[in-house]
């Protein structure tokens, strides 16, 4: 896992010369003919990636963005009406059943399909009308790392190209070397602090709110620590309740619209004695480190710094990060 997270600078590099041309067609093709809606589709941490281009998508182009529930195709056998929707399907492996199952339900439905994949000879790259490779090259770890962060990075060139952000695309230019400050930026007094700890919550809002899904699988996954996510609003609902006293909160924040709410919340979180780590914004005691970016790339940037310390999390808490117990790389869901 520490290996290959400390490739995501290179693996972005390369992503963005090879595929340049690519989103750059596809993007004037949409601009020629805008979709009527985008669907996406995926597992895991590439839904978190999902998560982010919904965000990214509907603040950029304004186009209706949603997750597809994959079980609809693959176990009720519907078929959805998708004639003219953008069905953007992310994937490592490109492999799982029922999201190929999903994507052949889109491609009969009318769908244009686009795959964000890593095994550019994968059955999914085989079906997509379109294909973006990740060009992560073999991600061994259970835990995906750079093939989650080369997702994130290829859904922001493509949304670039396609709204013509030329803000955006400039700062692509400079990510991997931003990846590169990110990853020896030093998270370990959160591991310290998380070492023993029993639950905890991960908050993002907007762009960000995909890396606090993503924390919270890799928190399960590679530490044995249970945590969720949620939405820096939607925990003031019903999950705020179960916030005491020294309880621990992971909360990320970018430099954009949601900011100021993010850093009212961690202040009024301090306030009442919860132990907040913050990852983006503010100053003082629980504050880790961070690199300024454009606002929309600053999410990739937190979670490379998150991934090391996770690793390190990891270790410290006896788990090898490597391999999880009761996981395979490849998760075949019906």
């Amino acid at each position: 896992m520490f290996r290959e997270a400390a490739e995501a600078p290179a693996v972005v590099a390369r992503l963005l010369v090879a595929n340049s041309p690519l989103v750059q067609a596809l993007g004037a093709a949409l601009r020629a003919n805008p979709p009527r809606a985008v669907v996406t589709c995926a597992r895991g941490s590439s839904d978190h990636a999902a998560t982010y281009a919904k965000y990214l998508i509907e603040t950029a182009t304004g186009v209706l963005t949603s997750s597809a529930a994959l079980s609809v195709s693959s176990v009720y056998a519907a078929e959805p009406k998708l004639k003219g929707v953008l069905y953007l399907a992310i994937s490592q492996s490109g492999k799982s059943p029922d999201l190929l199952a999903a994507v052949e339900a889109a491609k009969q439905a009318g769908a244009l399909v686009v795959a964000l994949v890593n095994d550019e000879t994968s059955p999914l790259a085989g079906l997509a009308d379109h294909v973006l490779p990740l060009h992560a090259g073999p991600e061994i770890s259970v835990a995906a790392t750079k093939s989650y962060i080369a997702a994130l990075t290829g859904i922001a060139q493509l949304v670039a190209a396609w709204s013509q952000d030329t803000a955006l695309e400039k700062a692509l230019e400079e990510l991997p070397a931003i990846l590169s400050h990110a990853w020896t930026l030093d998270w370990a007094p959160a591991s310290d602090r998380l070492r023993s700890a029993t639950n905890l919550y991960v908050l993002g809002r907007g762009v960000g709110f995909g890396i606090a899904q993503e924390a919270a699988l890799k928190f399960k996954e590679t530490c044995g620590l249970h945590a969720e996510a949620f939405s820096a609003a939607e925990v003031l609902h019903g999950p705020m309740a179960l916030v005491q006293r020294g309880f621990p909160v992971l909360v990320f924040a970018q430099e954009d619209q949601s900011q100021v709410s993010v850093l009212e919340l961690s202040q009024d979180l301090q306030a009442r004695g919860v132990d907040v780590m913050l990852a983006g914004g503010g100053s003082g005691p629980g504050v880790l480190p961070t690199v300024k970016t454009h606002p929309n790339l600053e999410p990739i940037a937190r979670i490379q710094s998150f991934y090391r310390m996770a690793n390190a999390l990891s270790i410290l808490r006896g788990h090898d990060p490597d391999k999880p117990p009761h996981l395979n790389k490849v998760t075949e869901t019906i």
